[in-house]
């Protein structure tokens, strides 16, 4: 009798080495290895292969994938054990079942919520979006791409008949040096689009031609916190993409709302979002404008602001212009709002950290010289968990401000 397939696997799987003393964030459970971090191999590591991790004094550490770059490994395990379809499988239901705590599976109001997001639920280099009946799969790392097909099984093995399609949208997503030629596609069923529900909101989901996975499901709270300050307000929406915020500052009584965005597609989007909601509402208006201009000209008409831009910097070599970026444009808006008014400001940068950002935020309220109070610090929803020992998964900042 041959050996069993995963005892197989882990025999014939490479070993890499670290340079003695960088073994030190391994054993705090950060799940990136980087670069200047290792020593060598006992064999050529191909892009996207599994291998296990040991420091100088060869005591293991970990097994992940590896690939080019400045992390050279992301980790997927810190035990000995074999990467399969049942490894898969374990991650999964572990945070299925986090969303079922956390109310987002077979809720009536709300059938959109991200199953997986990479770090935080021990997956690093994978996010999976559930859109009612569709999963949209998104690798980060070449080592899930290589996975995909498997992920794919494991993922519907784990949702059953809850899930009857499988997107796989990862060609603007994985490293540009892995030169993996991949391609966005059906790994299971056909469906292109469908209508959601979020907090009992209607949305067009277009994960083929939409941005990230087809829809922002990271701002589902702080939208629903929008609409308890919407109420008599005139509200401006910038950088509005599929209209998220205008349709819950309606739902919550605004007087008027403006959707403006750069994208005529964006637009599009918006239009049919209102219109899924809020049909022959004339309180809502759309305009494909750059917002810094709309926001540089428009009069001092809005009580309620909201900020959301795509992200400003993806690497740390364009952090001070990001910066710039977030003061110039919440110095607009504090000089631009009505006194009593309101400000959501966010950021969505890795790279950014909070106090950057909020050192951005407070120079541009200072530059106005307007009195600016902090109503709440707003962070990711549960189910963009952040894992604690990898502090870099707090991604989304943002703040509501009462502006005098």
């Amino acid at each position: 009798m041959g050996l069993p397939e995963n005892i197989r696997k882990i025999m014939s799987r490479k070993k890499l080495y670290l340079n003695s003393g960088k073994e030190e964030s391994l054993k705090r459970y950060h799940p990136w290895v980087f670069s200047g971090a290792v020593s060598h191999s006992d064999g050529v590591i191909e892009e996207g292969d599994i291998a296990e991790i040991y420091d100088a004094k060869k005591n293991f550490l970990a097994v992940g994938h590896c690939q080019i770059g400045s992390i050279a490994v992301r980790i997927l395990s810190f035990e000995n054990e074999a990467i399969n379809k049942e490894f898969w499988k374990k991650r999964f239901e572990s945070a299925y079942q986090l969303r079922k705590q956390l109310g987002l599976v077979e809720n009536p109001r709300n059938n959109a919520y991200r199953l997986v997001h990479g770090e935080g639920d021990l997956l690093s280099g994978l996010i999976v979006d559930i859109y009612a009946d569709t999963a949209v799969m998104q690798a980060h790392s070449p080592g899930m791409h290589l996975a995909r097909i498997e992920l794919a099984e494991a993922l519907k093995e784990t949702l059953g008949d809850s899930i009857h399609n499988i997107y796989y949208k990862s060609e603007m997503t994985l490293p540009f040096k892995a030169d993996l030629d991949a391609e966005n596609g059906y790994l299971l069923g056909d469906r292109s689009s469908l209508d959601i529900l979020e907090n009992g909101l209607k949305f067009r989901v277009d994960w083929i031609k939409g941005q990230k996975t087809g829809f922002f499901v990271d701002q589902r709270e702080n939208r629903r916190l929008l609409e308890q300050y919407a109420k008599g307000r005139n509200v401006l929406n910038l950088f509005c993409y599929t209209g998220g915020f205008s349709c819950y500052a309606l739902r919550g009584e605004a007087k008027q709302v403006h959707s403006v965005d750069s994208s005529a597609k964006a637009i599009v989007l918006t239009n049919e979002n209102i219109a899924l909601n809020f049909p022959d509402d004339n309180r809502h208006q759309s305009f494909v404008e750059d917002a810094f201009k709309y926001l540089g000209k428009m009069d001092e008409s809005y009580d309620l602001i909201i900020l959301d831009p795509p992200a400003f910097a993806k690497h740390r070599n364009v952090l001070r212009n990001a910066l710039q970026g977030y003061r110039k444009l919440n110095a607009t808006a504090f000089e631009k709002i009505q006194s009593g008014g309101i400000i959501f400001t966010f950021s969505c940068s890795q790279v950014v950290s909070k106090n950057d950002f909020r050192l951005a935020v407070f120079s541009a309220a200072a530059q106005s010289g307007r009195k600016v109070r902090i109503l709440h610090q707003l962070v990711q929803p549960a189910d963009h968990p952040i894992n604690i020992y990898h502090p870099e998964g707090e991604y989304l900042k943002g703040l509501i401000l009462w502006v005098e």
